[in-house]
């Protein structure tokens, strides 16, 4: 059971940031200044009220998986959880809710698109270390074959 939800929270969790990255990169190439408010809007209202519980549930049921399993893949895992996580509480979500207030002001400035740069290098750190998340766990779960990885 601990491992289906940590395999459903983790996918939810990175598709969730993924749908926020390109939803952002889209709407700006494409997309109007109402139409850019609308989309920070649904990535704080209900995108953060789906990210940060799936988030949690990865975290905890890692966490609980990994007490019985050991090996390199394992601690690359935990080393790489702690960097997710803070990335998360300490730029994604601020990064959000700030962008989602000033674009509900229609504050499209220099500094909205500092913080909007901030919060897509941040989402694409958190992409890449979560994917690398999503791989080891797949070899771990014999579900991808490695060639020089040794799975304990």
């Amino acid at each position: 059971m601990k491992k289906k939800v940590h395999s459903i929270a983790s996918m939810l969790a990175t598709m969730t940031i993924a749908t926020f990255f390109l939803s952002t990169i889209f709407v700006e190439l494409f997309g109007t200044h109402e139409a850019v408010a609308y989309v920070k809007n649904l990535i704080v209202i209900p995108g953060l009220f789906i990210l940060v519980p799936a988030i949690a549930a990865a975290g905890g049921s890692g966490q609980a998986l990994s007490k019985s399993r050991q090996g390199k893949l394992v601690d690359a895992k935990k080393k790489r959880m702690p960097f997710i996580a803070a990335n998360g509480l300490l730029i994604l979500i601020p990064c959000a809710i700030v962008l989602d207030g000033w674009a509900s002001e229609g504050k499209f400035d220099e500094m909205f698109y500092l913080v909007q740069s901030i919060e897509l290098l941040a989402g694409a750190t958190n992409l890449t270390l979560m994917s690398l998340n999503i791989r080891d766990g797949l070899k771990l779960n014999g579900k991808l074959r490695t060639s020089n990885a040794r799975v304990s």
